[in-house]
């Protein structure tokens, strides 16, 4: 009966051992689901080949991704062992400890900053921000912009009548109110026995959406969320005359440039709307582009883009994420050696050519970069002037305020612009308050 003991507990410690060695080679990869996330898949087959490491991969859907994700990291789960998370998680991340500090590891591994474009090391990477403390490697540069059927700006009939309706020649719009002007033009008008509209924009309250297109016209107009960086003193920043022409602006593109019942939309909607020949013109992320350009439908000759027109100011709202090594792995130098892999300028070169936004400089200033995609061009112009949300540790509170408030105002036509903004400081303040940061 011992004998039959010792032989069992024996056994049960071979499997043991042999599943911890199966894991110590193993890596799961959480992101989300979209197209950027299938190319990684793909991509990472040669990291596979090379390490004998076997990748597994979480991707959750986009509405359900911050909660899936934060609450696994909140509650100390094992799931991810790499983690491409959104940019405003980051102080949240590096705060709660979450994320591995990888200033040592680079530093070891001859992994320089200095070899990606700034604006993404300043968003993905560092906490407190623009401080050299690296807790993710730039991983997807993204921002939000727009697309157009370019069959009907430069059909002769089209812009005859925008002509005559405007004394301007229909293109791409030069300015936000340009951009307005256009979606009018568009709005109701009947195009090979079809009425379409002008645009699809965001308008979603439950996530993130109207936040991120509401602030692609805020920042356009000069928004700060800050009078002093740093010193959390919104007002006459979050306020000031020119936020509240900006969200007035995108009250009026909603109420008359997009489609009917358009009153909860965000990157599917907007997709969906252009695909289906609804609209002239859509915003949406960069990272959908690759997608759309080759579209059996309202790809290829039929489709161009361009970068968020400015008003007072050249911006777009940022989008993207870097990828982190998540401290609870049970894999921490399968992690690690993932990232210094990712890191190299050959897999950078090979990530952009799977339809991956590369944020490397060996790609993005190859001279060959703007004319290597018929969106490229319009991609480093936008991340050259990109602008980003709260990243503080409380911003889920910061972005359910500003989405509560400018759906009230834009959709729900709740009070005014200027109570709107007036409100979000009041809610705002309240947080950083709680924080002990006012």
């Amino acid at each position: 009966m011992k004998r039959t003991t010792l032989a069992a507990t024996a056994a049960i410690g071979l499997v043991w051992a042999a599943q911890a060695n199966a894991q110590a080679n193993e890596l799961t990869l959480c992101w989300a689901a979209w197209d950027p996330a299938n190319a990684l898949v793909e991509l990472s087959k040669d990291f596979e080949a090379q390490s004998g490491t076997k990748m597994n991969f979480e991707f959750v859907p986009w509405p359900n991704f911050a909660d899936r994700i934060l609450n696994e990291l909140n509650s100390g789960g094992q799931l991810c062992d790499l983690l491409i998370g959104d940019s405003q998680w980051l102080g949240g991340a590096a705060e709660n400890g979450w994320y591995v500090k990888l200033n040592d590891f680079f530093a070891a591994e001859g992994i320089s900053m200095d070899d990606f474009a700034p604006a993404t090391v300043y968003a993905y990477s560092t906490w407190p921000k623009g401080e050299p403390n690296y807790y993710a490697l730039p991983a997807m540069g993204d921002a939000n912009g727009w697309f157009y059927r370019k069959d009907w700006f430069t059909n002769p009939e089209i812009m005859a009548a925008y002509k005559e309706a405007t004394g301007q020649d229909l293109r791409e719009p030069q300015s936000q109110k340009e951009l307005l002007q256009i979606a009018q033009f568009f709005q109701g008008r009947e195009i090979d026995g079809k009425t379409v509209y002008g645009a699809s924009i965001f308008t979603e309250r439950g996530s993130e959406g109207i936040t991120m297109g509401a602030t692609g016209a805020l920042y356009a107009w000069g928004f700060k969320y800050e009078n002093t960086p740093g010193k959390y003193d919104m007002e006459g920043a979050v306020n000031s005359p020119a936020a509240v022409e900006a969200l007035e602006f995108y009250k009026e593109l909603y109420k008359t440039g997009t489609p009917p019942g358009y009153d909860n939309a965000y990157m599917e909607q907007s997709l969906d709307a252009f695909k289906s020949g609804q609209v002239a013109m859509a915003m949406n992320w960069f990272a959908f582009f690759p997608g759309l350009a080759a579209d059996p439908t309202v790809g290829g000759d039929k489709i161009d883009f361009f970068v968020n027109p400015g008003q007072n100011v050249a911006a777009s709202t940022l989008g993207g994420q870097g990828i982190s090594v998540v401290a609870n792995t049970d894999n921490m130098d399968g992690a690690l050696a993932y990232i210094k892999w990712f890191a190299q300028p050959d897999v950078q070169k090979k990530w952009w050519a799977a339809g991956g936004y590369s944020c490397h400089k060996a790609v993005l200033e190859d001279p060959g970069f703007a004319a290597s995609a018929p969106f490229a061009g319009d991609f480093l112009e936008a991340m050259g002037g990109v602008q980003d949300f709260w990243q503080e540790p409380a911003y889920a509170q910061l972005l359910l305020a500003m989405q509560e408030r400018v759906h009230n105002y834009v959709v729900a036509d709740q009070g005014t612009a200027q109570e709107a903004l007036d409100g979000l400081i009041a809610d705002w303040t309240e947080v950083f308050q709680d924080e002990g940061k006012l």
